[in-house]
């Protein structure tokens, strides 16, 4: 073998070794295998983030994926500091309004949609498969405004069946209400209006974006005025967005979450 081929064959064993250790210390559960898994939940990590996304319109200049990005990367940086955790792949297919005809968001090319009752049974029954794993504690978290009450309704529905075992479901409205709360205020304080923060793919979305991956916004886009334009799905004026300010709200989202997880399963 020439030392070409030679040094081309170490470089592929320490890229899969490499790769392999990776994946040994992820919290992703489908970058696991079973038994690492089941080992995992030995050793003590019994509870589990079960991220949800959605697939919607977010204005000419936010991709449609941006829920589905922005809760799993939240979600590992969540496990990775209550240190018990792993995360469960995301739910991208949720309520996003009706189909025929056409609501909410709904009305916008390439936003998927489905029932309230199908997405409570997708929920119930991803919790009930993490139950057969041996997970203890199953925590729902929504990036998401439009099924917050979905999510109650599952905790709440299994939480009665499962009385008298150590398994419960926690829907964690705390991730979601710091988008509504702390971070908006955070925003305010620093001269920016309600109107230009907006409740959707203004600035406060915007900005939670860019921090998240400034791949999931087309920064061409914010000048144009569609991207302060309802009749375009946006609620809010995202042109002075930025990754720093969208730091702001990632940090507290991650902050108020495992505070909220460490208290709901202290028991």
């Amino acid at each position: 073998m020439s030392c070409r081929a030679l040094s081309s064959a170490f470089l592929c064993l320490a890229t899969v070794a490499a790769f392999a250790a990776h994946a040994q210390d992820s919290v992703f559960l489908d970058e696991l295998t079973s038994t690492e898994v089941q080992a995992l939940v030995r050793a003590g990590k019994t509870t589990v983030l079960v991220p949800i996304g959605g697939t919607e319109q977010s204005g000419p200049h936010i991709v449609l994926g941006k829920h589905n990005v922005r809760v799993t990367a939240l979600a590992q940086k969540i496990a990775v500091a209550l240190g018990n955790a792993l995360v469960a792949p995301v739910v991208a297919y949720v309520p996003e309004g009706a189909i025929d005809p056409p609501s909410s968001h709904m009305r916008f090319a390439g936003t998927i949609s489905v029932p309230a009752a199908t997405f409570e049974s997708v929920l119930e029954y991803a919790a009930r498969s993490l139950r057969a794993s041996g997970f203890r504690d199953i925590v729902l978290i929504g990036d998401h405004g439009g099924y917050q009450r979905n999510e109650q309704n599952v905790a709440k529905r299994l939480d009665r069946e499962w009385t008298g075992t150590p398994v419960r479901v926690h829907a964690l409205l705390d991730y979601y209400r710091v988008t509504e709360g702390e971070y908006p205020k955070a925003l305010r304080a620093r001269g920016y209006s309600d109107a230009e923060i907006g409740t959707h793919a203004g600035l406060a979305d915007t900005s939670l974006a860019l921090a998240i991956d400034p791949r999931l916004v087309r920064e061409a886009q914010l000048a144009a005025p569609t991207a302060r334009d309802p009749a375009h799905g946006v609620q809010g004026d995202p042109r002075r967005a930025s990754a720093a300010l969208g730091t702001l709200g990632a940090e507290a989202i991650v902050r108020d979450s495992v505070t909220a997880i460490r208290r709901a399963v202290a028991r």
